[in-house]
């Protein structure tokens, strides 16, 4: 296969869904010769927030001096950006040769009466592949879906296992309840491991606590084993002191903008300590202050343009969206918002509107690329509870040029909600900014 033929059939494989489970994935893995057996792992998991911390673990590492594998989902406009290596997207020639030496193996195992693994299985076996062979010295390991059945957890053992938080979302899938799904979550935890978590809501702390002693695990929890303090939040980055496990750190700066990442980078702080304390991780504070300065994850409270200021953010379910509303308010307060917003039906929608529709000024909703979308201009209604300036717009590239039309020099557009709409928002204004290059 070459690579646009490896892209089809990988995009044939989304037919056998979300189907949670590890056998699967073992069998898999096990005709593929184990790679994962042979990689040393942390395993990053979460409602909110996971993403962030596995990019600033893995820009740690970096500065470090380590060969970084990072493998997250989902990508913002190519495949290959799920599976990198010292920030480098893996090579689309690469994805083709992986997956044509691995079709006979998931044709094999369907012949014998095995399911067919999904797409996201394949995917994460395809990563861990090419980061065994490409020799990878840490490889940094998000979550799909929940954790406990979720194809990555299928890994033996992590330096360090992260549970950002939990929320309220794929309640499809985890359960309906913050217990339930912090039981999902917590599902990573493996024997004798070593975890840090920033979860902050009771009932879900109880259960990964309950999940760490039952497991003979060492927990590092945010508030109490360690500590940040914010000393700035702007549009030019954040910054904080941070404490714990015998390290003072003062004047951490984060590039990530928004006072969530400060946690989230008080988190990736904490994952090096606990991987230094326990596995002896030789990673130093000059390494610790570079990786942090340079962490780069696109289209989380993302600047694409100055004049009118434009703002990408995959505030994509209720916790998120209450982040976004905050980072708003707090580095952008004096602007007139146009939001542009489009979300799956399978989320909150009406708490993350009434978060935030009364901010702006004008709305204009639109309809991500995904089946998922549902009956997407109920969004409107939802809206207009809050305003009359409601545009309903079903086409991304239409959606920011009528934001572009409302908008004053000095005016902010926020486009947000699914990361499906963020991304072809994102591929829309980035090739916008070319041709308008091209032109000058």
């Amino acid at each position: 296969m070459d690579y646009p033929q490896a892209l089809a059939y990988l995009r044939d494989l989304t037919k056998f869904g979300v189907n949670l489970g590890l056998g699967r994935m073992e069998e898999l893995l096990e005709r593929l010769g184990n790679p994962h057996r042979r990689l040393r792992f942390f395993h990053i998991g979460g409602t909110n927030g996971k993403g962030s911390v596995a990019a600033m673990v893995a820009a740690i590492l970096q500065a470090a001096g380590y060969r970084v594998g990072l493998f997250t989902s989902p990508h913002l406009h190519s495949y290959t950006e799920r599976i990198r290596l010292n920030g480098q997207e893996i090579r689309r020639e690469h994805v083709a040769e992986i997956l044509t030496r691995m079709r006979p193996l998931l044709d094999g195992m369907v012949k014998e009466g095995h399911e067919h693994p999904t797409e996201f299985e394949v995917s994460t076996a395809l990563a861990f592949h090419y980061f065994n062979e490409v020799g990878a010295d840490y490889v940094v390991l998000e979550v799909g879906l929940g954790g406990s059945f979720d194809s990555t957890n299928v890994i033996p053992s992590s330096l360090v296992s992260v549970i950002t938080n939990v929320g309220l979302d794929h309640m499809d899938y985890l359960g309906h309840t913050l217990v339930e799904i912090a039981g999902e979550k917590a599902g990573i935890i493996k024997d004798r491991a070593v975890v840090v978590t920033g979860a902050d809501k009771p009932e879900a702390l109880e259960v990964i606590e309950t999940r760490c002693r039952r497991k003979g695990a060492i927990l590092y929890r945010l508030g109490k084993e360690f500590t940040y303090n914010p000393t700035e939040v702007s549009c030019r980055g954040g910054r904080m002191d941070w404490k714990g496990l015998g390290r003072t750190y003062p004047g951490l700066r984060v590039a990530l903008l928004g006072r969530h990442q400060l946690s989230n980078a008080a988190l990736a702080v904490a994952v090096m300590e606990a991987a230094r304390r326990h596995h002896n991780l030789d990673v130093l504070e000059e390494h610790i202050r570079e990786g942090l300065d340079r962490a780069f994850w696109p289209g989380r409270l993302e600047i694409v343009n100055r004049r009118p200021l434009v703002v990408l953010d995959g505030a994509h379910n209720y916790d998120g969206a209450l982040a976004l509303k905050r980072s708003l308010e707090e580095l952008f307060p004096h602007r007139r918002l146009i939001l542009v917003l489009g979300m799956l039906a399978d989320k909150e929608r009406e708490k993350v509107v009434a978060a935030l529709v009364p901010l702006a000024q004008a709305v204009i909703i639109t309809r991500p690329n995904n089946p998922r979308a549902g009956d997407w201009k109920v969004l409107g209604l939802h809206a207009r509870r809050f305003t009359p300036h409601v545009h309903i717009i079903r086409h991304i590239s239409q959606a920011m040029e009528t934001a572009l039309g409302l908008a004053g020099p000095e005016d902010l557009i926020c486009a947000t909600g699914s990361l499906y709409m963020v991304a072809e928002a994102r591929e829309w204004f980035l090739m916008k900014k070319k041709e308008d290059f091209a032109v000058k």
